[in-house]
């Protein structure tokens, strides 16, 4: 089978959308099936091919003001009609609801090719980059005007609100284009009761986006004691929430002054939570990484005890799944899918999105308890099993050989 993927956000950028497609293509192309990724180009680093049947078409891009990795298709529709006339896939998968997304529902029309799509974000919970302050930049006066409290702390709260006008209109185009596709993928349960509930039209079907047991393969874990080791993986970047878990952690400090936290990963943000911890007076108990390839993560994982993460939009949460399918027990947000992966009271706890002391509490509660947390570890292991490659791939394989009948 030839599958034309649409997606606005590939590597180099990394995020959970292009680990999941190189993911699934990967392993698909050993079952025989050839894939051309349509997606943006950013520069040098960019990949022509990621395998012998696997091959990455680059359309030229813009970034967003607000966001420099998020980039916006130069339209190219010549381009995209010597792409379907050359490679003539049989299905068309689009990934994000951007220019990209658009295109590949445009050619699933004209040439009358079956599409099916999968809704990895959210777009409600976007709105925060098409708020016009920060599209004037106004969150880089922030940075100017730190030392004045009162006037960042304002600053900081108007940059990162996200405005309920563009954000009902982004979900409502994006609904509007996925309603476009016979079917639609969803990574969990949760977001497809989300789409249903707001009237969402198309069939949906979960797939979970699978994590390889082999690669990330964890056991259980021992209590750290009084020195824990607390690890928060994932962009930088402001949807994440990652300043509350800096300032979670100076709460944690406070508590166990001998705990330490890794912050992998980077993003518009890094700089900032530098700052932030310098400010906490924390930062010589945190090593920020920066970027690390996928191969030293499981590494990473194995060194540490506690996986945190503030972030509230994740429709399935990649890096929480490496953690919990490496035994860790975890502490993330009451939002969107991460209670499948942290569940809570059995692996760790969910709580209040933004609350930063319910954050540090529930991490406490973790560390201060030898029983609840090897028992949490194991039941890490035991939630991760539900999320085998193996699992995804053939449930993926199956909708995609029932969409070209």
């Amino acid at each position: 089978m030839r599958v034309a993927i649409f997606t606005d956000s590939f590597f180099p950028k990394v995020d959970g959308v292009g680990v999941s497609v190189q993911n699934f293509c990967e392993r698909l192309e050993e079952r025989g099936h050839e894939f051309i990724i349509c997606c943006p180009r950013y520069g040098e680093n960019d990949t022509e091919r990621i395998g012998r049947n696997i091959r990455v078409e680059r359309f030229k891009s813009i970034p967003v003001p607000s966001y420099e990795e998020m980039r916006l298709i130069v339209p190219g529709r010549k381009k995209l009609h010597r792409v379907i006339r050359e490679f003539q896939p049989q299905l068309i998968h689009i990934q994000t609801p951007g220019f990209l997304g658009q295109y590949g529902v445009l050619a699933a029309k004209i040439y009358s090719i079956p599409v099916i799509g999968t809704y990895h974000t959210m777009m409600s919970e976007v709105g925060m980059y098409v708020n016009p302050l920060r599209l004037l930049k106004l969150d880089k006066l922030l940075q100017r005007v730190r030392r004045r409290k009162k006037i960042a702390s304002k600053l900081h709260k108007i940059t990162r609100k996200k405005p309920s006008l563009g954000g009902k209109l982004l979900y409502q185009l994006a609904n509007r284009l996925y309603e476009k596709c016979q079917l639609v993928i969803t990574p969990s349960e949760l977001i497809k009761k989300e789409l249903l509930s707001k009237g969402f039209k198309k069939p949906i079907t979960v797939v979970s986006n699978g994590i390889d047991l082999q690669f990330f393969r964890g056991e259980k874990r021992i209590f750290p004691e009084d020195e824990p080791r607390l690890l928060h993986v994932g962009r930088l970047a402001l949807e994440k929430n990652p300043e509350e878990v800096v300032r979670a952690f100076a709460l944690i400090k406070d508590k166990i002054p001998r705990a330490r936290m890794t912050i992998v990963g980077d993003g518009p943000l890094l700089v900032e939570l530098k700052r932030d911890a310098s400010a906490l007076g924390i930062a010589d108990s945190i090593t920020f990484t920066g970027y690390l390839p996928r191969q030293k993560l499981p590494q990473i994982y194995a060194e540490h005890d506690l996986f945190i993460t503030a972030s509230a939009m994740e429709t399935q949460g990649l890096v929480a799944l490496e953690a919990v399918a490496m035994g860790l027990p975890a502490v993330g947000t009451n939002a969107y899918a991460l209670p499948e992966l942290i569940q809570d009271g059995r692996n760790g706890f969910c709580v209040t999105p933004h609350d930063v002391p319910a954050l540090a509490e529930a991490a406490l509660r973790i560390l201060q308890n030898k029983e609840f947390y090897e028992r949490a570890s194991l039941e890490s292991l035991a939630i991760a099993k539900e999320h085998s490659h193996e699992r995804s791939t053939d449930k993926l394989e199956r909708i995609y050989l029932e969409a070209i009948r």
